[in-house]
C-alpha cells in the first residue's frame, strides 16, 4: 500500500510456468511467490516441530518443509499436518517407502529426487500415492548430492550437471503421467546456483523453487540468499522461495518477505524506511526503528512508514510513504500523514504515537478492502466459490 506509483522501469515480468498446487497454496502461474521455511527439531518431538510450524506460519509462512528421515517421523507427521496451519512438505531423500508413508500422513507435497529411491517400479508406487493422496512433488536438485555418473561426466558440480539431473527427474515423472511438480536447483555457490536456474527455466515450464542452499548464519546467509535470489527474482525466475539459514526457521520466513518487498513483487506487514543516522539526527533513530519493528510485528496489512532523522531526505522519503515521522530538532519532529505534513511531535511519546497511527491507518486499509470485495462476493457467490 505505498504511495509510490508505478514505474515502467520497476516492473518485473515473472516467467510463465504451469501452475501447481501445494495443498491449498498455488505455486506458478500468476499466483504469488509463495515464502516457505524448514522446522529444525526433530520430527518426533511433535510439540516442538509444531510449534515451530505455527510460529513460522504466523509469520507469513505459506507452506513448510519437514524432515522424515525415519518410520517413526512419517508417523509423527500425520498429527502434525492435522495440527498445522499450513501445507507441509516432507522432505524424503533416498527410501521410497517414507514418500509413500508421508502422502498417506496428508503431506501435501513431497520432496523427493525420484532417481534417488531406487527402480522404476518404486518411482511409480510413489506416483501412484501422490496421486491417490493429492501430493504434488518437488525434485530437489542440489550442487552437493549430484549422482555418481552426473559427476564423472563434467568433473564437478557445474551448471549443466545440474540441470540435466533436474531434466532426467522430470522424465522419471513424467513416463508415469505426473505433471504435478516443481523443481530447484540449488546451491551454496551464488553465481552457480543462479546460472542453473537461468538454464532450466529455459528447459522446463515447472514451476522453479528458489534457494541458496547452506547460505550460513543470520548475516552472510541473509546476504548471499538476498544476492542470489534477488537477482533471479529481478529477472523474473521463480514461484516459491526458501532462504536457508543457520537461525530460527522464523527469520527465514522474515528475510524471505524483505527479499520479495525490496523487488515490489509481494508486500506485508510495515515497511520502515528508514536513515543510519547521523550526528544530524534529532532523536535516537536506531533504537526508535528497533522499538517500531518489535511493536509493529503484528501488523499484516501491507503500508510504508518513514523514520527519518532530520529534514535533509526526512520531507521527501515522507512523501512517498503512508506515514512518515522526521526529526527537526529541540526534542521533537514532524508527522507526515498520507504524504503530507500533520502535526508536530515531542519525541518523549512519539513511539507510542507512531504506532497507534499505523493501526489506524491499517485498519482503514482493511476496511476499504473489505467494502470493495462485498459487492462482488454479492453479485457472483458461484463465481467467488469457483475461484
Amino acid at each position: 500500500m505505498s504511495l509510490n506509483p508505478i514505474r515502467p522501469w520497476r516492473n518485473i515480468e515473472r516467467r510463465k510456468s504451469r501452475r501447481i498446487m501445494v495443498g491449498s497454496v498455488p505455486v506458478g502461474g500468476d499466483s504469488p511467490i509463495s515464502v516457505q521455511t524448514m522446522t529444525n527439531t526433530l520430527t518426533t518431538d511433535v510439540g516442538a516441530t509444531l510449534d515451530q510450524v505455527i510460529r513460522s506460519a504466523e509469520a507469513g509462512a505459506d507452506i513448510v518443509r519437514i524432515s522424515t528421515p525415519d518410520e517413526d517421523s512419517t508417523r509423527a507427521l500425520r498429527e502434525i499436518v492435522r495440527e498445522s496451519p499450513v501445507p507441509i512438505v516432507a522432505d524424503i531423500h533416498f527410501h521410497y517407502r517414507r514418500a509413500i508413508e508421508a502422502a498417506e500422513a496428508g503431506a501435501a507435497c513431497l520432496r523427493i529426487n525420484p532417481g534417488n529411491i531406487g527402480d522404476a517400479r518404486r518411482v511409480a508406487e510413489v506416483v501412484r500415492a501422490a496421486k491417490d493422496h493429492g501430493c504434488s512433488i518437488r525434485i530437489g536438485v542440489n550442487a552437493g548430492s549430484l549422482e555418481k555418473h552426473l559427476l564423472d561426466k563434467y568433473g564437478e558440480p557445474c551448471p549443466d550437471a545440474m540441470v540435466e539431473s533436474g531434466l532426467d527427474h522430470i522424465k522419471l515423472l513424467q513416463d508415469n503421467d505426473f505433471h504435478e511438480f516443481k523443481i530447484s536447483v540449488k546451491a551454496s555457490d551464488v553465481f552457480l546456483a543462479a546460472a542453473a536456474y537461468q538454464q532450466l527455466a529455459a528447459a522446463t515450464d515447472a514451476p522453479l523453487h528458489l534457494g541458496i542452499t547452506e547460505a550460513g548464519g543470520l548475516t552472510t546467509g541473509t546476504v548471499k540468499s538476498a544476492v542470489g535470489l534477488g537477482s533471479l527474482l529481478w529477472f523474473g525466475l521463480g514461484d516459491t522461495i526458501r532462504v536457508s539459514l543457520s537461525a530460527d526457521p522464523v527469520e527465514e520466513v522474515k528475510v524471505g518477505y524483505e527479499i520479495l518487498k525490496a523487488l515490489g513483487l509481494r508486500t506485508r506487514g510495515v515497511q520502515i524506511i528508514s536513515c543510519p543516522s547521523c550526528a544530524r539526527q534529532g532523536f535516537d533513530v536506531i533504537r526508535t526503528v528497533e522499538a517500531l519493528e518489535q511493536r509493529l510485528s503484528h501488523i499484516k496489512t501491507p503500508m510504508s512508514l518513514s523514520i527519518i532523522g532530520c529534514v535533509v531526505n526526512g520531507p521527501g522519503e515522507a512523501l512517498m510513504t503512508d506515514i512518515g515521522f522526521t526529526g527537526g530538532g529541540a526534542g521533537s519532529g514532524m508527522v507526515y500523514l498520507a504524504g503530507r505534513q500533520s502535526h508536530k511531535l515531542g519525541n518523549d511519546g512519539m513511539i507510542d504515537h507512531i504506532v497507534e497511527q499505523v493501526e489506524k491507518r491499517a485498519a482503514e486499509i482493511e476496511a476499504a478492502g473489505t467494502a470493495a470485495a462485498e459487492p462482488a462476493a454479492t453479485a457472483a457467490p458461484s463465481a467467488r466459490a469457483a475461484g
